[in-house]
């Protein structure tokens, strides 16, 4: 039975599932076609944090022009230019079991692309959500759906895992910024140019 979270709300990841070292990060969204006209391009990202709560370089930062990091515990498996069809519209794979001891948690975030010349929003983005699957299994163990109408904010950090421990945990954050992908990096320490 999958969990349904909402905002804020955290939960024990590999506490409550034994064995899970594996888990599928699936991100979905629907965008409103007849606003402005142009295809929306939206981008998940992982962005590997210190305890600091800080990246420190590229292999710190996955996305789709860098699809590994965190000594290959991060996997982005491709992007999607226009979100279309159902289901999962990005991935990102977490393997537990390899994530160096320095990193202490991972922020699961998407950002619109070209947002300025586009004049696009996440207030032009409705059913956005985050799952978390077994990759073993393909169970799905939780889901956060975003209900938040956010208006002019232009990316969004979807959840974040932490260490607890020697466990991991789940917090669904739901948290929006403006500035894109730039505001992102800056908030996590990076310098996005």
């Amino acid at each position: 039975m999958t969990i349904s979270l909402s905002k804020g709300q955290r939960i024990d990841l590999t506490k409550t599932n034994p064995g899970l070292t594996k888990v599928v990060v699936g991100l979905g969204w629907d965008t409103n076609k007849y606003n402005g006209g142009n295809d929306f391009d939206l981008d998940a990202s992982a962005f590997l944090l210190y305890e600091d709560g800080k990246a420190k370089g590229a292999d710190d930062f996955v996305f789709y022009n860098n699809k590994s990091g965190g000594a290959g515990s991060v996997l982005h498996t491709g992007d999607n230019r226009t979100g279309e069809g159902d289901g999962d519209d990005e991935q990102v794979q977490v393997d537990f079991s390899k994530i160096p001891a320095s990193i202490h948690r991972i922020g699961i975030t998407v950002t619109i692309y070209d947002y300025e010349s586009r004049g696009q929003n996440f207030g032009q983005v409705s059913n956005a959500f985050v799952r978390v699957v077994d990759a073993a299994t393909d169970r799905e163990i939780m889901r956060y759906d975003l209900g938040e109408d956010f208006s002019t904010e232009t990316a969004v950090v979807f959840c974040e895992f932490y260490r607890h421990g020697t466990d991991w945990k789940f917090q669904a954050i739901g948290s929006g910024f403006q500035g894109g992908l730039s505001a992102l990096c800056k908030n996590y320490g990076l310098d996005a140019s």
